[in-house]
């Protein structure tokens, strides 16, 4: 038997496979496809202080090896998120959720932290400082050291959850920004979100999002997520959680090599809402394959 049980910032959770945030709404619609209790835990959808509609549509954009998405953070707000989603959640997941929360200022990301942390499902709080797809705020705060600091000093300071600060690959230096979430308090790091991409319609010589960019994701982007994570891991000493691009259990393998101790699976529930379950079946026999006994003995096992 191999062993695939993680221990994910104080909780040890069975597997390390935790589906994104943004492509598992809030879990029980997939509940209805397969019993959601296999998954490591799931990263639920991007929470706000108020509710959000999201960018107009087209919001999608198919690639060769992925998509670009312009979804703008739709969400109905922290309330109804604690008030109604998560109690539909309860009836069909019994192990700690993880909280996934974006914002617009400082003040938002601690508003909404301090009400998530108040939640006895929750069992960490990611926090999104770079979805690159909204106009006033989002992006800005996760492509400059000192402005991570501040959210992450911000959040920690309202909570008492692990707080996993979500980095964005757009930057000149993911490290720079790594260290700083580090320094300022962050318990883990996930790496990476969406890149910028675009698409063209040539017919009507118009880009294909209203939005004209979007967060471009998929096994395309896999290489960066592998690159990103093994830098990062050499230069900080908290968790990475490791994601971009994952869609077989050999990918979670690789990144867990790279240096992550969890992985989230992301574009590839969109593509097939099995993915996960499949990955999860499958690691066992990976690792055996690779003479692997306990999958923690692989973590940064690369360098």
């Amino acid at each position: 038997m191999v062993n695939t049980k993680i221990n994910l910032l104080g909780i040890e959770i069975d597997n390390p496979i935790i589906p994104a945030s943004g492509t598992y709404g809030f879990g029980y619609e997939f509940a209805e496809l397969y019993d959601i209790n296999v998954l490591g835990t799931f990263s639920f959808k991007g929470t706000t202080k108020e509710p959000r509609f999201g960018n107009p549509t087209p919001r999608i954009a198919e690639c060769n090896a992925g998509m670009i998405n312009s979804v703008g953070l739709q969400n109905p707000g922290v309330d109804k998120v604690i008030s109604e989603e998560l109690p539909k959640l309860a009836k069909v997941f019994n192990k700690p959720v993880m909280a996934n929360v974006s914002g617009f200022s400082i003040d938002e990301y601690a508003y909404t932290c301090e009400k998530i942390n108040a939640c006895e499902q929750v069992g960490w709080i990611e926090v999104n400082v770079s979805c690159p797809n909204v106009h006033n705020g989002g992006m800005s705060f996760g492509t400059e050291p000192a402005a991570v600091e501040k959210v992450v000093k911000a959040v920690k300071a309202v909570t008492t959850k692990p707080i996993i600060i979500k980095l964005s690959p757009n930057v000149t230096d993911i490290v720079s920004i790594a260290k700083a979430a580090e320094s300022a308090g962050a318990d883990g790091i996930s790496l990476i979100n969406t890149l910028l991409g675009m698409r063209i319609d040539i017919k009507r010589r118009q880009p294909v999002i209203a939005n004209k960019m979007g967060g471009f994701s998929g096994s395309a982007i896999f290489p960066v997520a592998v690159r990103m994570v093994y830098q990062v891991y050499d230069a900080v000493k908290i968790p990475i959680i490791g994601m971009g691009g994952v869609s077989t259990a050999k990918d979670v393998i690789e990144l867990m090599m790279a240096g992550a101790t969890a992985v989230q699976v992301g574009a590839a529930n969109l593509v097939d809402p099995y993915a996960c379950k499949t990955i999860i079946e499958e690691l066992p026999n990976e690792l055996a394959k690779l003479n692997v006994k306990d999958i923690n003995e692989i973590i940064g096992g690369a360098h």
